[in-house]
């Protein structure tokens, strides 16, 4: 499984261009999206003020998971809206470099420098002080609510048993 990881800074310039990190494209390549790291969904995030990076292919499985609702419920409706109404496909130039659109620009209050955070399967473009400000956040929550992962729990301290004479235990 490919991994976006870690955060890079580049530089968004007056057309709205900016280039990709190296890393996330080698990530884009191993899934087959292209030489240039294309094959991107780009969409605001409904949830942080930034804009979320999907690989094609994950981005179109969401799809099943609404096909699972009523065509005509409003839960379906309003995903549905929340998920595809607001994304734009992109594919990177022979650079690595992607247009993001000023709708989206705008959602993440974006200027000159981007901040690309890897967040495992997708990642997000943010404006640099609003990206640090989220790590920190999500760190500090972390730490107060003790989250770990499926077997990632510490392990149990070791007891100590005695040991029989003879010095076999």
């Amino acid at each position: 499984m490919t991994h976006f990881l870690g955060t890079h800074q580049n530089k968004l310039d007056a057309k709205g261009r900016v280039s990709v990190p190296a890393a996330f494209r080698a990530a884009l390549r191993s899934l087959g999206e292209g030489e240039a790291g294309g094959g991107l969904i780009l969409r605001p995030s409904h949830t942080h003020p930034c804009i979320e990076a999907w690989p094609a292919p994950l981005f179109q499985s969401l799809t099943q998971s609404l096909d699972r609702l009523d065509l005509f419920s409003e839960a379906h409706d309003d995903l549905a809206a929340a998920l595809y109404a607001d994304a734009y496909p992109v594919e990177a130039d022979r650079e690595g470099r992607i247009v993001l659109p000023d709708a989206l620009i705008a959602h993440a209050g974006l200027s000159e420098s981007v901040v690309f955070m890897g967040l495992g399967r997708i990642f997000q473009i943010w404006e640099p002080e609003a990206a640090a400000r989220r790590r920190e956040e999500a760190r500090a929550r972390a730490r107060a609510r003790g989250l770990t992962l499926p077997g990632l729990a510490p392990a149990p301290a070791a007891t100590s048993r005695p040991v029989a004479e003879g010095g076999h235990g």
